[in-house]
This record gives C-alpha cells, sequence and structure tokens, in this order.
C-alpha cells in the first residue's frame, strides 16, 4: 500500500534516488572532469608570491574580513599574467611543513572545472601560503545576501546548486570526499560568472581552527558530538545551502525544517523570487535540503544523488552564467581606451605623449621612504638625477633617461612607480623589451592597482613575442583603468 503520508515528509524518500547515472552522463562527466590549461602543482618560493602579490598589499586582499581574518586571502598576478589567489595562513596555523606539504600535493592533484583549483603552494621557513586560481566575480554569500544591482535568479540558484554537487562528486571519486565549512563564501564566480567551489576548503584542518567556524546552529549535529567531519558531514551543509539558495538567507536549518513540517514553504522562499518556479521546483528543492538535513548522517543522499536529482531541476541551461548574473563577460575585451589602443599598436610615441602629459600626479599615495637625508646633498643629488631623467625623457633621449632614473632609483631613498613606468618605456624605445617588463612589474608592485604599469607590461610582452601573455595583461589594465574612471 502507498504512503498516504504528506509530499513533504521523509519517511519513504530513502530510495527515491539509487545513484544511478543516465547513461551517456558518466562519459560526459568524464570528459569535463580534466582541465586541460592549468599547469601541474608546484611550490612558489616566498619572493615570488610577494612580488605576485606587491608585497601581500593592502589593496589585494579579496577575503571577506580583510587583514583581521586569521588567514588572509590575497589577489596576484604571476610574472607569466596568470591571475592568482593566494591564502597566507597564520604563523601557528601549520607547525608541521610536511603534513602542509602534503596536504596541499594531494589537493593539487585536483583538476576540475567545477573548482577553484590549486596550483600550488609555499613553505618556506614560517610561512604556510596556497595558490589557487583567481576568481573575479565574488562570492556566493555577496550575490546571495549582499546583493547591489538584481537577486539571484532561479535558474542561476539551480545551477549553483548543480555544479556544487558535481565538483563533491568529483571529489569523491578522487578520494577527497571530505570538505571542511561549506558555506555560500566558498563558492566562487569565474570571469564568465560560473560558480566553483574553493579548493580551500579540501585541505585537512589546521591545528589553529575549527573545521566549521560557523554559527553552531548551522553545524552538523554529529560534529558536535565527535568533533570530526565526514562525508555525510558536508551533506549537511550542502542541505544549509540549498536553504540559502531558496530564502535568500542564511536562515538556522532547525528553523527551516520547523516551516517545512508546517507546510509554511511561503515564509521560506526567497520573495525576490515570485513568478520564477512552480510549486513543484520548489517542493522537489525543499525535498533535497531536508534529506541532507537529516539527523542521521547515514540517511542522506551522496554527491552523485543530488547531482541526478538535479539535472532534470535545470533551467534555461543554454542561456550563459553571466547574462543570468547581470554580470559583464570577463572573457570579452573591454573597449580600449586611447592609451589601451596606443598599446595594442604597439605605437610608444603615443605611449610617450601619455605619460609626459600625466606627469607625476599617480605618484599620490605611493609608498616613500623619507629620512633626514631629505636635506642632505645626496638627497639634493638624489633629486637632480630625477630632474635630469625628466628633461632627458621630454626630449626623447631615452638613453640619457635611463641612465639619470637608474641613479635615482639605485639610492632607494624615494619610491616612485612612474620613475620606473618612465624607464620602462625608455627601454622599450631602446628596443630592451625585457628590461623594460622588469620596470613595468616593479611599478605595479608599488602601486597595485595602476593601470599604467599593466599597459606596460602588456607593450613589453608584445615586443618580446609574448602575445597571449600580452593580451592578458592588456585585458586587466582596461579593466584597471575602466575600475579607475568609474570611482573617479
Amino acid at each position: 500500500m502507498g504512503c498516504e503520508c504528506s509530499k513533504l515528509c521523509t519517511c519513504c524518500w530513502t530510495s527515491d534516488f539509487d545513484g544511478s547515472v543516465p547513461e551517456g552522463q558518466n562519459e560526459e562527466n568524464e570528459e569535463k572532469n580534466e582541465v586541460d590549461d592549468l599547469p601541474p602543482f608546484i611550490e612558489y618560493t616566498i619572493e615570488t608570491l610577494k612580488m605576485a602579490t606587491s608585497g601581500f598589499a593592502v589593496e589585494n586582499i579579496v577575503s571577506e574580513h580583510g587583514e583581521k581574518a586569521p588567514n588572509v586571502v590575497y589577489k596576484g598576478k604571476l610574472e607569466n599574467q596568470r591571475r592568482i589567489a593566494v591564502k597566507r595562513f597564520n604563523r601557528s596555523a601549520w607547525p608541521d611543513a610536511r603534513q602542509f606539504l602534503e596536504e596541499a600535493r594531494a589537493v593539487g592533484l585536483l583538476r576540475n572545472h567545477r573548482l577553484a583549483n590549486l596550483l600550488g603552494c609555499c613553505c618556506e621557513g614560517d610561512e604556510r601560503l596556497l595558490v589557487a586560481e583567481y576568481m573575479p566575480n565574488d562570492t556566493l554569500a555577496k550575490h546571495l545576501f549582499h546583493w547591489e544591482t538584481q537577486p539571484m535568479k532561479w535558474a542561476m540558484r539551480l545551477r549553483v546548486a548543480l555544479h556544487l554537487a558535481q565538483a563533491l562528486e568529483y571529489c569523491t571519486s578522487k578520494g577527497r570526499a571530505l570538505y571542511h565549512d561549506l558555506n555560500a563564501y566558498r563558492i566562487v564566480f569565474d570571469d564568465e560568472a560560473n560558480p566553483r567551489l574553493s579548493c580551500f576548503g579540501l585541505m585537512k584542518n589546521s591545528r589553529d581552527g575549527k573545521s566549521y567556524s560557523t554559527n553552531l546552529a548551522f553545524t552538523p549535529p554529529e560534529y558536535l558530538r565527535t568533533g570530526r567531519v565526514t562525508p555525510e558531514s558536508v551533506m549537511y551543509s550542502f542541505g544549509t545551502l540549498l536553504l540559502d539558495l531558496l530564502s535568500g538567507k542564511h536562515i538556522p536549518p532547525s528553523h527551516a525544517l520547523d516551516l517545512i513540517r508546517d507546510r509554511n514553504i511561503q515564509m521560506l522562499t526567497d520573495s525576490c523570487l515570485e513568478g520564477q518556479f512552480t510549486n513543484d521546483d520548489g517542493t522537489e528543492l525543499v525535498r533535497l535540503a531536508t534529506r541532507c538535513l537529516q539527523y542521521e548522517p547515514r540517511e542522506r543522499p551522496n554527491p552523485k544523488s543530488l547531482v541526478v536529482a538535479l539535472i532534470p531541476l535545470q533551467k534555461d541551461s543554454e542561456v550563459p552564467s553571466h547574462v543570468l548574473m547581470g554580470i559583464p563577460d570577463g572573457a570579452a575585451l573591454l573597449p580600449l581606451s586611447p592609451l589601451g589602443e596606443a598599446c595594442l599598436r604597439m605605437d610608444l610615441t603615443a605611449m610617450h605623449e601619455f605619460i609626459e602629459k600625466i606627469g607625476y600626479k599617480d605618484d599620490e599615495g605611493a609608498a616613500t621612504e623619507l629620512s633626514f637625508q631629505m636635506w642632505t646633498n645626496q638627497m639634493q643629488e638624489t633629486l637632480n638625477s630625477k630632474k635630469k631623467g625628466d628633461v632627458a625623457f621630454r626630449h626623447k633621449d631615452f638613453r640619457a633617461a635611463i641612465e639619470c632614473y637608474s641613479q635615482f632609483i639605485e639610492v632607494g631613498t624615494m619610491v616612485s612607480p612612474t620613475v620606473y613606468a618612465r624607464r620602462s618605456l625608455s627601454y622599450l624605445m631602446s628596443e630592451m623589451p625585457q628590461e623594460a617588463l622588469n620596470d613595468a612589474v616593479q611599478a605595479q608592485v608599488i602601486s597595485p592597482v595602476w593601470h599604467i604599469a599593466s599597459y606596460l607590461q602588456a607593450a613589453s610582452l608584445f615586443a618580446l613575442g609574448r602575445e597571449s601573455e600580452a593580451q592578458a595583461a592588456l585585458k586587466e589594465g582596461s579593466t584597471l583603468e575602466s575600475k579607475r574612471t568609474t570611482n573617479a
């Protein structure tokens, strides 16, 4: 005899999803698993990561709690123009260097288009850092709880759920079923606004923190009893994320389950979603969330069965994520400004006119190291060498400009991104592109969000014949310039 209980009860759901995958789906998943254009996992030097992040500059912090976070995440850029996210742990996080390296290498073997993949790590002295792909379009928490322009559409919320389930299925298939503190801050959006799961939570927990940093109301019940994370604990956290997606708020599971038992799903659903989905679709997501939130771990589904359940729910599958999210396509190049166009054409004369015209106004706020030497003869000579360099630069005597600017830089009393930019262009004019690239990188180390430094890197890379890296630097320069214009 069939069950006569409510559609939302859980008594007869345990056999709904057997975890089998439709024929042809396995092959498709296998094809998508590997990510071809990513380099193998490597160990970076601390100097490389300092350079990439402009000396771990405050302007490059992207973690939610800024400098106050125990482990801070920075955005950065390697010399080959690959953008990276660098997680820097506090000093006590991983006292055992070997354990840290083993964990990082194991996670670094994973490569999947549903992950923000781990590219490398750094373990020098007390330093412990992870290096991952950089995702420029914020976290799920930002788009779901703190949106500014538009709430996330229903179709996109379903896509997030599916992509996350696929990420967990892949990790489980590779023997990494444990994920620490799965929450809306761990899901990030790539250039095309596709959701990805951060690889950082795949690391075994270090001694400085707990596996769950969130409020106890969101913690799996068995973790409160044993302090151990299991694959079933991850499924519980997946259920809390389904509630987040449904409600647009971070609702404690106990409160949500009370609403579900009272058949008060209306109270649970984000009012911004009105008219975007049917009752059946909403009920199905509630069913999945409730299964994930079962008190007994063994009664929760596995990632594979979640993927099977979520595929039929998908809407507007042909619409790109960036369109659903209302985000400009990160893969498309922004319209170039006159300076960007000059860089693309390698019109060094036009670039010279522009850099000469702006003078030193972009040095405002750049780091300087002034001391009592400012009043000494040595300081006067340093300033004189800069003035002579400026005169030579204005009159296009680039060899003399290089010599004078070098004298200024070598004394090291003052730090000026503009001087590095001027010497960089002088090197380009003198057919010394590698030296030009080095100076353009230094200019960005001093002034991390200065678009001219990126444009000069692009011009240097074009001159070196490194076309794809040059295009990446040009795109970054254009993005930085566009942000600067918007904020002006």
